[in-house]
C-alpha cells in the first residue's frame, strides 16, 4: 500500500474542498493518506511518503501563502528531487500565474509531477473536484 499525504492551506474553504477531494481519490486507488496544514509538515516527513500532494490558494500579487505555506514549501524544496508531487489550488484573480511559478520551482528542483496542476476560479466545480480525485488516484 503505498503512503500519499495532503499538505495544504485554505483560507475560504476552496482548496479544502479540492484537498478532501484529492485524499478521496488517494483512498479510492488504495493509499493510505494522512492530511497536514504547512505547519504540521516539513522536509524530515517528506521521506515517509511514496507521493504528495500540495494544495494552495493563489494570495496577493499571485503567490503562495507567505506565512504559513511559503516556509514549509521552501523548507521541503530541497528534498523533493525524484519524489512524485502533484500541486493543486483555488484562485479569485489573475490567470493562475501563482501555479505555474509553484510548477516552475518543483521541476527546477527535480520533483516528478506526475498529474496536471488542477487550479480552481474560486469555489471547484464538479469538473474540478473530479480533476482532484484523479489527482489523488495518480499519486496512490
Amino acid at each position: 500500500m503505498s503512503k500519499v499525504a495532503v499538505v495544504f492551506w485554505s483560507g475560504t474553504g476552496n482548496t479544502t474542498a479540492m484537498a478532501q477531494a484529492v485524499e478521496e481519490g488517494a483512498k479510492a486507488a488504495g493509499a493510505e493518506v494522512s492530511v497536514f496544514g504547512p505547519s504540521e509538515f516539513n522536509s524530515s516527513m517528506v521521506k515517509d511518503y511514496d507521493g504528495i500532494a500540495f494544495g494552495c490558494p493563489a494570495m496577493g500579487a499571485e503567490v503562495l501563502e507567505e506565512t504559513e505555506y511559503e516556509p514549509m514549501f521552501t523548507d521541503v524544496e530541497s528534498v523533493l528531487s525524484g519524489k512524485k508531487i502533484a500541486l493543486f489550488g483555488s484562485y479569485g484573480w489573475g490567470d493562475g500565474q501563482w501555479m505555474r511559478d509553484w510548477e516552475e520551482r518543483s521541476n527546477a528542483v527535480g520533483a516528478n509531477l506526475v498529474y496536471d496542476c488542477v487550479m480552481a476560479n474560486n469555489f471547484p466545480s464538479d469538473d474540478d473536484l473530479e480533476e482532484c480525485k484523479s489527482l489523488g488516484r495518480s499519486l496512490a
